[in-house]
């Protein structure tokens, strides 16, 4: 069963007949198993709470004390099912401070669908440029007149073909403003399913958003405007007069970094049978009916989960503070 208590979830869960419409109904369920792709969840029904992540490491907010606000551990997940090495680590590592929680890798069941990768070389002429960016304004690619202006410039010399997508989170103002450069080569896709235009795209001109990293699965090049870490698999350019000349892939260090973005694959999400949905699923049954007297109690948590109820419109005491163990 589906539930999202956020209207732009409900909108999309339109399409499947086994939603649930209130957190009463989510209640009487009793489910053994929560999927939560959310930073929290409803501490009040039954099952074990298991994150599964709505993105990847962006590296956008440090957080003093787990680094970046991707480690951010928020007191209401029994199991983090993670994407790779580079994510189990860090969770692992809190894992075994609070004892609350397991870890387990199984890749991320988001990019399922970019796999099995197609091989294909960049066309030399008018290649397909996917332009993506986050909605944070002082890390937003969308937000800069000078870029847009050249953008401008580019669709009139007919060298590319354009495809935009923005937050969803971003302002209209500026979506209004992108539209309008809508044109034969230039297209706005309004939708939050980025997997089919990552796969018609040839390279991805983007800023500090972890559309990057699902991007570059495929091992396609990645152009970073303005990006705030500087990685060494990314072209990386910061300022809008080198950005014809990384559209069309003449840099010097191009083979390196080929080189390091297959290194930071490894690292970030080495699976690529498009089975991570499958191996999630495992995991959870096989953690529903482990042996969990090892765990603590979750934390107490009462300001976030007061924030819960409050959200949900629905006020108990009732908690679970221990992972549910479902006997065989």
């Amino acid at each position: 069963m589906w539930f999202s208590d956020a209207d732009e979830g409900k909108q999309k869960l339109k399409q499947f007949d086994n939603v649930f419409d209130d957190i009463k109904q989510v209640i009487d369920y009793q489910p053994h198993i929560v999927l939560v792709a959310t930073n929290t969840v409803a501490d009040f029904i039954t099952g074990i709470k298991v994150q599964i992540f709505h993105g990847f490491n962006a590296q956008k907010r440090p957080v003093k004390s787990v680094g970046f606000s991707h480690f951010k551990i928020r007191g209401f997940f029994d199991l983090y099912c993670t994407q790779g090495p580079s994510t189990t680590k860090g969770f692992q590592e809190l894992a075994e401070k609070l004892a609350y929680f397991k870890v387990v890798e199984t890749g991320w069941s988001k990019v399922d669908p970019l796999f099995p990768i197609q091989e294909k070389t960049v066309p030399k002429d008018r290649p397909t440029i996917l332009i993506s960016s986050t909605f944070t304004e002082k890390l937003s690619l969308a937000y800069n007149q000078q870029l847009y202006t050249e953008i401008q410039r580019l669709i009139q010399t007919k060298q590319f073909d354009f495809m935009l997508i923005l937050h969803p989170k971003m302002e209209q103002h500026i979506i209004n403003k992108w539209q309008k450069l809508c044109c034969d080569n230039f297209n706005y896709y309004d939708t939050t399913d980025l997997n089919p235009l990552f796969k018609k795209a040839d390279i991805l001109l983007a800023d500090t958003t972890s559309a990057i990293q699902e991007f570059i699965l495929q091992r396609k090049p990645a152009i970073a405007f303005n990006n705030k870490n500087n990685h060494n698999y990314l072209i990386n350019i910061k300022r809008v007069s080198q950005l014809e000349k990384a559209l069309k892939l003449d840099i010097a260090n191009l083979d390196e970094i080929y080189h390091h973005m297959n290194q930071f694959i490894q690292q970030l999400h080495p699976y690529n049978d498009g089975k991570s949905s499958l191996r999630i699923i495992d995991e959870s049954i096989k953690f529903l009916h482990a042996d969990k007297q090892n765990l603590k109690s979750k934390p107490l948590n009462l300001n976030r989960k007061f924030n819960v109820r409050k959200r949900l419109g629905h006020f108990t005491f009732h908690t679970y503070n221990r992972a549910f163990t479902l006997k065989k």
